[in-house]
């Protein structure tokens, strides 16, 4: 079986909020091995949400809606699906009884718009809400099933979990399971990944994919089989593969950082460091300042908004007119000298006359360093986090070295 999610709500459209609900279900139903294909959003429209609906209808066993089920004239999934599905509005007597209950137990009347909220498609499967005025519904038709969810978080939680997840169980008969697995990497572009792993990626079962951040790509493996196990035991080779073909350019899975990766490298080797940047916002000492290990390793940041300020910060003579990367050089050393530290690492950003960004990077040791200088052509608001993801990337592989 697969399915489609629907969100319903102009506010949604405009960007007023976010929609954390379709995520929640999309988590849900893969932990069922329901197959998630499409997902759609429409403002509060009879007309367009019908007619989402209907095109939903035509590609998935399941479409499951969210939003637009109360009492409020710009409440309109009833009359979409019930358009959708050719199929009029019924009163529903339970329903009814259902909502005015609940408003005699908060000791509230019921205002009258309140009971457009019992009318269902006729011949819909009713569910109560008890944590909610508004019921939901499930129209099943020979085309699939609609199942119409409340749009509030907390009721939409509630309900997919005790009511709509054991249907679709029932309906999709044998069990099943889609489980995942991400594999973070840093200091790798994203083509140069798929350029790697590409015939891994046209797998139908484990599928592989990727998604680009700021300095990093991560590569999700997932696969659908009858139980975890199995599905573990199709994921593990993938793993393993795509490990040995990009080497230490994988530092994590999950949800790790790539701070989270360095600063216990810097803890089992009883090292040191201290930062310098400059250009950066200071984004890199923050990041690492936040992690718990930093305590035992992180003697001290030194920052500036540019070269001029970390310069002085660190009583450098080196001017303007030395080579970026020399530049780097001599603050990581400087960095490690001042805090009493075994490695300095410096990231700095600067803008050219040109409007291109260069980066300088430099490690350095009581016996070794490296720097280097590149460019950056990525969108503006991503660079910082960029240098200071690659800045860190370069500590964890000199570490690795």
């Amino acid at each position: 079986m697969n399915a489609e999610i629907v969100t319903i709500g102009t506010e949604l459209l405009l960007g007023d909020i976010v929609d954390t609900n379709s995520a929640h279900i999309a988590r849900t139903v893969r932990d069922i091995g329901l197959d998630l294909y499409y997902l759609t959003t429409v403002g509060d429209n009879v007309e367009r949400t019908a007619a989402a609906v209907n095109a939903a209808l035509d590609r998935a066993d399941v479409v499951i809606t969210t939003g637009g089920l109360g009492p409020t004239v710009d409440d309109v999934t009833r009359q979409a699906v019930a358009q959708a599905t050719g199929r009029p509005l019924e009163l529903r007597a339970d329903l009814l009884e259902q909502i005015s209950a609940r408003y005699a137990r908060w000791g509230a009347k019921m205002s009258p718009n309140s009971r457009q909220q019992a009318y269902v498609p006729a011949g819909a499967i009713g569910l109560e809400n008890p944590v909610g005025t508004a019921p939901c519904f499930i129209v099943e038709t020979e085309r699939g099933s609609v199942v119409s969810l409340p749009g509030v978080p907390k009721e939409m939680t509630y309900m997919l979990s005790s009511a709509v997840i054991p249907y679709l169980q029932e309906k999709m008969g044998a069990p099943a399971v889609i489980l995942s697995r991400v594999l973070r990497t840093a200091g790798i572009g994203e083509s140069a990944i798929d350029a790697a792993i590409q015939d891994l990626e046209r797998l139908a079962n484990p599928t592989v994919g990727l998604a680009a951040h700021a300095g990093q790509t991560d590569i999700r493996v997932a696969a659908k089989a009858a139980t975890r196990e199995e599905a573990e035991a199709l994921i593990e080779p993938i793993v393993r593969d795509i490990r040995g073909r990009l080497g230490m350019s994988v530092y994590g899975e999950g949800t790790e950082t790539i701070e989270e990766a360095v600063l216990p490298l810097l803890v089992r080797r009883e090292l040191t460091v201290a930062v310098a940047e400059a250009g950066t916002g200071g984004v890199t000492g923050e990041r690492l300042s936040a992690s718990p290990p930093a305590a035992k390793t992180l003697r001290r940041v030194f920052a500036g908004s540019d070269w001029q300020q970390l310069a002085a910060a660190l009583d450098l003579a080196t001017g303007l007119d030395a080579p970026l990367a020399e530049r780097a050089e001599s603050a990581a050393r400087q960095a490690r000298l001042a805090a009493k530290a075994r490695l300095g690492l410096a990231v700095l950003v600067e803008r050219e006359e040109s409007g291109r960004s260069v980066i300088g990077f430099a490690l350095s040791a009581p016996d070794a360093g490296e720097s280097q200088e590149r460019g950056y052509g990525g969108p503006p608001e991503y660079l910082s986090t960029w240098a200071s993801t690659r800045a860190i990337d370069r500590l964890r592989r000199w570490l690795l070295r």
